[in-house]
């Protein structure tokens, strides 16, 4: 039976997270369906049909998608789901709305933030924060998965497939977009930077997150992270954290400056290929995943490093 997978997008550009998906479906192995839901994406639709692996894209453009409210999206795929043996979707911040939807409205149980596939009907996922992995077995007869896009490779480019229309479901007006508040920034965006400078709570303050970090991140053209302590004092805004309730990323480098190194901090960075940390604390957790460790004031050591780097 084929697969379907959710594409996530803002109706002009679909988001990275879905090619990750579709490389997890492609493990699993079988015809993947890429479902395009949203208002004038055709755009979206086109460029998942370049995607390697996928066999036909399904596109439903209507105006009460436009928003991608949990409700009708979830709606949505439950009535398309006959017929397929697993969902899939990216376990980002959309995906966690409206997956566990689809999962309650066909009465099976989610498999959540797979960071493996062994085989169709079993797969591996993290538990206690990261420090275990489980492996996982459905009897299901739709396995409702969400993807941790940091474990899988994006997919790459083929031949383009068929676009399909798809009917649109019912607006169920439960809910709707009152406003939203976007974060405008130069630098990459955080879960898809190859290079992330990240501050903890030894900063000090506000002031000092921005002119320590910003410098040596300019110097490496990379995204700014934050634990979660310095997000809760204040010193960066919440999108910053990096975390088990923060984001999860694993880019090629990233540099914890001042970060002890909590359990909940580790879990979301410490798929990361090289990891640099910078800490006064010779034993601080940070040092136990660490490629790379200086211990030294990081008032000192990051300016230098920056200094250096330019």
């Amino acid at each position: 039976m084929p697969i379907l997978v959710i594409a996530e997008h803002d109706n002009a550009v679909l988001k990275p997270a879905t090619r990750n998906a579709i490389s997890a479906a492609t493990q699993i192995g079988g015809d993947i369906d890429v479902l395009v839901a949203g208002s004038a994406c055709a755009a979206v639709a086109e460029a998942a049909a370049r995607i390697a692996g996928v066999t036909r894209v399904r596109l439903v453009d209507a105006a009460h998608y436009a928003d991608h409210g949990a409700e009708n999206l979830a709606a949505l795929v439950v009535a398309n789901a006959p017929g397929y043996s697993h969902v899939l979707a990216p376990a980002t911040a959309a995906g966690k709305n409206f997956l566990p939807r689809v999962a309650a409205l066909l009465d099976v149980a989610q498999i959540s933030d797979i960071v493996a596939v062994v085989s169709t009907d079993t797969f591996v996922r993290p538990i206690y924060a990261g420090n275990a992995l489980a492996t996982v077995q459905s009897v299901d007869p739709v396995k409702v998965i969400s993807v941790r896009g940091t474990a899988f490779e994006a997919a790459g480019e083929a031949s383009p497939v068929s676009v399909e229309a798809l009917a649109a479901g019912p607006d169920l007006g439960l809910s709707r977009l009152v406003g939203r508040e976007l974060t405008q920034s130069a630098r990459p965006e955080l879960t898809a930077a190859r290079v992330i400078v990240s501050g903890g709570r030894a900063l000090g303050s506000s002031d000092n997150f921005h002119s320590v970090l910003e410098p040596l991140a300019d110097a490496l053209g990379a995204a700014v992270g934050a634990s979660r302590a310095a997000v809760d004092a204040g010193y960066a805004p919440n999108d910053y954290q990096v975390g088990q309730t923060g984001k999860i990323v694993a880019p090629d480098l990233y540099v914890a400056v001042g970060i002890s190194g909590a359990i909940q901090h580790l879990a979301g960075m410490k798929d990361s290929k090289v990891i640099v940390a910078i800490n006064k604390d010779p034993e601080a957790p940070i040092f136990q995943v660490a490629d790379y460790g200086l211990v030294g004031d990081l008032f000192d050591v990051a300016p230098a490093l920056a200094a250096a780097l330019r």
